[in-house]
């Protein structure tokens, strides 16, 4: 059990990308929800590069609200970098983290609040069911998480997204992973504790169109799969065996069908073209796994920064920084 008082503070961490029109709303659902729980709070909206007036909508808010605070990036680094941003920048017991475009409805804040009152670590979100989503999303957003399921070594939960609350030394560990291909919710797997969930219905869309298509899904669940699994540089030593083992059973079958019958075997341009084709796919297919870990690691070594601020409203005397390494304290 966690004991709340009015110095107890929760953190609500919401990434933006055009989401002008969703704004208001948003804020006056999550300012409802947080005023009913007894504690002090700040919801942080996080700009990602919008290409909309997202930004002077926030700003607008924020001048009215001393609970609000406004990141503003210099220009659109993703969803998993404004994430971070916001965590870094969270300064309560506990954070939240929800998309700002009302999916994900912000009254299951309480539940998760509650949750970790009674001692979890960690509350996410899991769907029942999904509104306002297309039979194609529904489905590649099943196989997604049932091959993420088979191809990582952490247990990470089927039909969940980001939306979860977190408490301060989960967050605390989170800024201390700073690795540039983010899957956050594997990441908040890996650290463990007390993770806990709360089932809830996702609703459509408030207003607009998604801001994630089937480019930047298909993106999210390659950097998902290789941040957390060797498995398809596994396979392909699978294969190579497999290739290898079919490779001597055929040679031994021609060796012996030549004792027995010299001219049995007519030399054929379709049997020598299957083969090229077949080695050559295989070989192709093993130099694009590879370069898939081997260009992480060169985009990680390079060491830059995972974001770029802009702007932070109200202002602050400094950029938000991650967590301090204790090991190097």
């Amino acid at each position: 059990m966690r004991l709340i008082s009015p110095a107890t503070k929760l953190s609500i961490v919401a990434p933006c990308y055009n989401e002008e029109k969703v704004l208001p709303e948003f804020v006056a659902r999550v300012t409802a929800v947080c005023s009913s729980l007894g504690c002090d709070y700040e919801i942080i909206l996080v700009n990602d590069g919008s290409r909309d007036h997202t930004h002077a909508v926030a700003l607008r808010l924020a001048q009215s609200d001393p609970h609000l605070r406004v990141a503003n990036f210099f220009r659109n680094f993703g969803h998993q970098a404004a994430v971070t941003a916001g965590l870094d920048l969270a300064e309560g017991n506990a954070v939240v983290l929800i998309d700002s475009d009302l999916q994900d409805p912000p009254e299951v804040i309480t539940q998760m609040f509650e949750r970790w009152c009674d001692g979890a670590d960690v509350v996410y979100g899991q769907r029942r069911t999904r509104q306002g989503e297309s039979f194609f999303k529904l489905a590649t957003a099943k196989l997604f998480y049932r091959l993420l399921s088979w191809t990582t070594d952490r247990s990470i939960p089927k039909d969940t997204g980001d939306f979860r609350l977190m408490d301060r030394q989960v967050v605390n560990v989170l800024k201390l992973m700073r690795e540039r291909h983010r899957f956050i919710r594997g990441m908040v797997s890996w650290v463990g504790g007390r993770q806990e969930a709360v089932m809830y219905d996702r609703q459509a869309r408030f207003a607009g169109a998604t801001n994630y298509p089937f480019a930047k899904m298909l993106t999210f669940a390659i950097d998902a799969i290789t941040s957390f699994s060797v498995l398809p540089l596994r396979l392909l030593s699978y294969s190579a065996l497999f290739v290898l083992a079919i490779t001597a059973v055929m040679s031994i079958v021609v060796f012996i069908v030549r004792l027995v019958n010299p001219t049995y075997f007519i030399p054929g341009y379709s049997s020598i073209m299957l083969t090229i084709l077949f080695f050559g796919g295989i070989n192709l297919l093993a130099f694009g796994v590879i370069g898939e870990y081997i260009g992480r690691m060169y985009e990680s070594v390079k060491g830059r920064p995972l974001y770029v601020v802009e702007s932070i409203y109200p202002p602050v005397t400094s950029s938000p920084t991650p967590c301090p390494d204790p090991a190097k304290t």
